[in-house]
């Protein structure tokens, strides 16, 4: 299992693990793959102090960092994170927040501690607050590849992380949205699937993959959405793609940062136990259903917002969620793909890396037998 990609980025295997842990990340890109820290939850304060940790233990091995700089969004505008903090506040309905506190209450989810600090409603989803975490990311020099979860990143982003000599990567969910990456300069083109967890389209990833690979070759494409198997790799190597980016798998590993709740939540999940939903970030994330999905979509509902305004009505929630897991499973946010009906165990981060390239490996020479002899 070895692409172009894996030379240029200086990894064993073309497989891409995003994960919000940074004991994932170093564990992946010791194995052979490349680690791909998700910023979107930490200031920028907070995210060089992962970063710094994870170049203390991660050896001469690369990893990469994944921002959040949406496409469209409210309030584009401003520049200013504080003006625009200010800004979104004043735009969210005071019945959005009832709402939240509603859900909660009704499930019994404590409050948070009086002298507990709450969590930042503006963090990493907009330009203005993102950029920050790019400057924080290009100091380090075993960050290779900088992704953008939603949307064609700014072309100054772009510009920039360029002339720092590193690679820029984007998602999207249709061929169209490729095209925008590569005619701004993109160098990897992540297409998922609608079976990806957290922020997807609605497209199956095997229609997608061959569309978006064909659209913009020779730019490298990398395949997602719903992969958990080696078997899949090799589909995606198989149709042109250059590698896997992968998500959902990495949440019920050893090293994952997931409570034992959390962690239960998606063993006794199934492929059909998942929905794309607003209700958390204000764009189509997929997630476990439950009963926080089924109230959004409720006649009480007051509606979602955009984002980055539905992030921030839920911000305390999400505190109150992680705070107090065993109460909160009910209505918690559990952001998964399809894949999760075959995360049934507890398993190495390494070992999740051999299993694919094993397995990758197995349905290669399947296919070779089918080839009539020369």
């Amino acid at each position: 299992m070895h692409t172009e990609l894996c030379d240029q980025l200086d990894i064993e295997f073309p497989i891409f693990a995003f994960t919000h842990c940074r004991d994932v990340v170093v564990a992946v890109s010791q194995a052979g793959g490349l680690g791909v820290l998700g910023a979107v939850g930490f200031t920028p304060e907070q995210l060089e102090v992962e970063l710094r940790w994870i170049d203390e233990h991660i050896g001469d091995n690369p990893y990469a960092v994944d921002i959040v700089i949406p496409g469209k969004y409210e309030g584009m505008d401003e520049n200013d994170p504080k003006k625009l903090e200010e800004k979104l506040k004043a735009l969210i309905p005071e019945q959005n927040r009832d709402f939240v506190r509603k859900i909660l209450a009704d499930h019994d989810v404590p409050d948070l501690p009086s002298d507990e600090e709450r969590r930042q409603e503006l963090l990493g989803w907009t330009e203005a607050t993102a950029t920050p975490q790019v400057e924080v990311a290009l100091t380090h020099d075993k960050v290779r590849l900088i992704a953008n979860a939603l949307g064609t990143p700014p072309q100054d982003v772009i510009d920039h992380i360029h002339e720092k000599g590193r690679l820029v990567s984007a998602l999207c969910g249709r061929a169209d949205q490729a095209l925008k990456h590569k005619a701004a300069g993109v160098d990897i083109i992540i297409a998922q699937g609608t079976e990806g967890g957290g922020h997807t389209g609605d497209i199956g990833s095997l229609v997608l993959w061959p569309e978006v690979i064909d659209a913009v070759a020779p730019t490298p494409v990398l395949a997602a959405g719903g992969i958990g198997r080696g078997r899949q790799i090799a589909a995606a190597l198989g149709m042109g793609a250059q590698g896997a980016w992968t998500g959902s798998i990495w949440l019920s590993v050893e090293e994952a940062e997931a409570s034992p709740e959390q962690m239960q939540s998606y063993f006794d999940a199934s492929s059909r136990d998942t929905v794309r939903s607003r209700s958390w970030t204000g764009k189509p994330c997929r997630m476990l259903k439950n009963e926080w999905t089924e109230a959004w979509e409720s006649e009480e509902s007051p509606g979602y917002l955009g984002m980055p305004l539905q992030g921030m009505v839920v911000s305390e929630a999400m505190s109150r969620v992680h705070r107090y897991p065993k109460q909160a499973q009910t209505v918690a946010f559990n952001p998964v793909g399809q894949i999760v009906g075959s995360m049934n165990e507890k398993v190495a981060a390494r070992d999740v890396i051999y299993q694919l390239v094993e397995e990758y490996v197995d349905a290669v020479e399947r296919l070779n037998q089918l080839q009539p002899d020369a």
